[in-house]
């Protein structure tokens, strides 16, 4: 259990410092939504036929609820996947959005010359 907890907790993290600096679901919800589902999806499709395939294995742990989404597939295992889509995206727009101010920062201070 205590490993979904910290996962919760870590999600809520990424979604307040999406709130205050607008970067990605409080920029542009809709888009971003969809994203977040089909990345998380994606991975877990991979996830599955990695499974199929015999290449992840699931091991019981006291840190876990023991909810199981699938044979070898615990339900901790798609909110980590939530967590990195959602990180992913956060940390791509932080950075764009630091890269930008930059390049405007650079442009004003040399006359907007290349």
């Amino acid at each position: 259990m205590s490993y979904l907890v910290i996962l919760l907790v870590l999600l809520v993290c990424m979604g307040l410092l999406d709130a205050r600096w607008k970067l990605f679901l409080f920029a542009h919800p809709l888009p971003a939504v969809a994203v977040l589902v089909l990345g998380t999806v994606f991975f877990l499709a991979w996830d599955v036929s990695a499974i199929a395939a015999g290449i992840f294995l699931h091991r019981e742990s006291k840190l876990m609820t023991g909810i199981m989404l699938g044979p070898a597939l615990p339900l901790e295992e798609a909110f980590f996947l939530l967590f990195l889509c959602y990180q992913t995206m956060i940390l791509f727009t932080a950075a764009l959005r630091f890269l930008n101010r930059n390049r405007n920062r650079n442009r004003r201070t040399s006359g907007g010359q290349s």
